[in-house]
């Protein structure tokens, strides 16, 4: 077995189950592949003993070398290592050291237990699509996907307008502090906080989620992820952030951007004995109330 190592620093109390993880994989004779930056922490911070020094620092480093990617951190460490995986097709499985965990799914504990449950291939492939941003200037040119959302939102106190197209319609022009455009995935993250519904991850849509909007009858839009979406932003501030995920810059009001369905999927490793509404349950405590 072949595997790719990615991760971000965690508390040292982690040390031990991180090196419980690398001994079951070694004792499986697997061919072991870390991200430079996160080996270095591993051997000079966390102390943890490894016996692979092979490591890679981008996607061309990765890319024919693995047959699977796990992702040591928190959901934003899953963020982070799509640019690493990209559209190579890697199979991505987090270890959860952070908090929520809606990516990152597999316990810090259990690792022993999904490691097996790979090894007997007791899982599937949860293909999760992603978004892609277009502009006049191709600022994100490098890597213009995102898994969660795409946002732009106001660089100063004032509100933005942002009018909205949806396939060459116009659909709305938003003043607010900003607008996501979210794919399921990232229904339960920033679009949830601003009251956007709950996609399942195959549901095969597209939500635009207001930030704030000056109009209260204005709410979230489902939409079908075959469209395309034009975004032209007024900013009293000349100019607005817009963010793939947590990749943030900032442009000039006349910028046009552009939103579609990426070409290509993100392959998380779903094991078998876990699934996205138990993931729901847990990770939002419904049911936690006795008096339900």
């Amino acid at each position: 077995m072949k595997v790719a190592i990615f991760g971000r620093n965690f508390d040292f109390e982690y040390a031990k189950y991180i090196q419980s993880f690398f001994e079951n994989l070694y004792s499986l004779h697997s061919e072991v592949i870390i991200y430079d930056k996160f080996f270095h922490f591993l051997v000079n911070e966390a102390n943890i003993s490894l016996q692979s020094k092979q490591t890679f620092s981008d996607y061309s480093g990765l890319k024919g070398t693995s047959d699977m990617l796990f992702s040591i951190g928190g959901d934003g460490t899953i963020l982070d290592a799509l640019n690493v995986v990209r559209d190579s097709n890697i199979p991505v499985i987090g270890i959860n050291t952070g908090k929520l965990g809606f990516l990152a799914s597999v316990a810090i504990h259990e690792t022993g237990q999904a490691i097996e449950s790979i090894v007997n291939k007791q899982f599937t492939l949860d293909k999760r699509s992603l978004l892609k941003v277009e502009s006049t200037s191709g600022k994100f040119n490098d890597f213009p996907f995102g898994l969660n959302e795409i946002t732009v939102q106001k660089s100063d106190s004032t509100m933005i307008t942002v009018q909205v197209e949806v396939d060459g319609e116009y659909l709305n022009s938003y003043w607010a502090d900003g607008l996501i455009v979210s794919t399921p995935t990232g229904s339960t993250a920033y679009s949830l906080s601003v009251g956007g519904p709950v996609i399942t991850p195959q549901s095969g849509n597209i939500i635009i989620s207001p930030i704030s909007p000056h109009n209260l009858t204005v709410r979230p839009l489902v939409l079908p992820d075959n469209c395309r979406l034009k975004l032209k932003v007024d900013s009293r501030a000349h100019n607005y952030i817009i963010s793939l995920d947590h990749r943030s810059i900032k442009v000039d009001n006349d910028e046009e951007i552009f939103v579609s369905k990426a070409d290509f999927s993100l392959n998380l490793i779903q094991l078998n004995n876990s699934s996205f509404y138990n993931t729901l349950r847990n990770k939002l405590m419904w049911g936690v109330d006795k008096r339900n």
